[in-house]
């Protein structure tokens, strides 16, 4: 079992990156070479990847759980906050994509944000950095945002980035359900309903020639299954 040392703060040997994969080969030793190489861990969930993922990642100095065939990002991200609360002693958690589109280095940023010892979580902001957002992408994601925030009664500019610093004890208290990316807002609304305090800070995003894993149509359904779920969950909790 990890050990870590308590501090109400995020550092560098109190924190622990947990990485959903999806056959990211080309990308993801890169990314965990930059994190390991500051002394953080570095945990992979390899959501049942066809191309070398596990073994790039291993080689790379994470940690690696494997799903046998894919199980979506939604339960890789389940299973990583599963694996930290169970397994280890880390404090904090960082939740980053392993598709290269963030950069390493913003993790202190995101890190930094929480330097007050106030805050719950610290949520990536892409939406000061739009010059090369795909037009759809920046269209849906304001409009994501802007319904969110409402449900959290907190301003979120980007609910829909994955880039995000959690304590751990707050993802663990959570009762997320959710499969995809959906995932998401689901951790917004149920954290900021239990209380949480959530912050925003700006970071990079990198827009390579990587095809979106995320389907348009699909996944904007579930996007508003899911909110009609909350909003009912919260009707019918006030009326009795």
């Amino acid at each position: 079992m990890v050990r870590v040392h308590k501090s109400m703060v995020p550092k560098i040997g109190n924190t622990i990156v947990v990485i959903p994969s999806y056959n990211e080969a080309r990308t993801i030793g890169h990314i965990v070479r930059n994190i390991v190489e500051t002394g953080m861990a570095v945990l992979v969930v390899d959501d049942g990847s066809v191309d070398a993922t596990e073994r790039i990642a291993l080689d790379a100095g994470a940690m690696v759980v494997r799903h046998r065939r894919n199980l979506g990002k939604g339960n890789s991200i389940r299973q990583g906050i599963s694996y930290v609360s169970e397994k280890t002693r880390f404090e904090w958690v960082v939740l980053m994509d392993g598709d290269g589109q963030h950069h390493t280095e913003d993790i202190m940023v995101l890190m930094e944000g929480a330097r007050d010892g106030q805050t719950d979580m610290v949520t990536g902001d892409r939406m000061q950095y739009t010059e090369n957002m795909p037009v759809l992408r920046y269209y849906t994601n304001r409009f994501m945002s802007f319904v969110i925030s409402r449900m959290c009664r907190q301003t979120i500019p980007d609910t829909q980035c994955g880039f995000r610093l959690v304590k751990a004890d707050v993802l663990k208290n959570l009762k997320l359900g959710s499969a995809r990316y959906d995932i998401e807002s689901e951790m917004l609304i149920q954290a900021a309903r239990q209380g949480m305090r959530i912050r925003s800070v700006p970071v990079q995003t990198i827009y390579g020639d990587e095809t979106s894993k995320i389907n348009p149509l699909r996944d904007t359904v579930r996007f508003f299954y899911l909110i009609i779920r909350y909003q009912a969950m919260a009707f019918f909790k006030k009326n009795g």
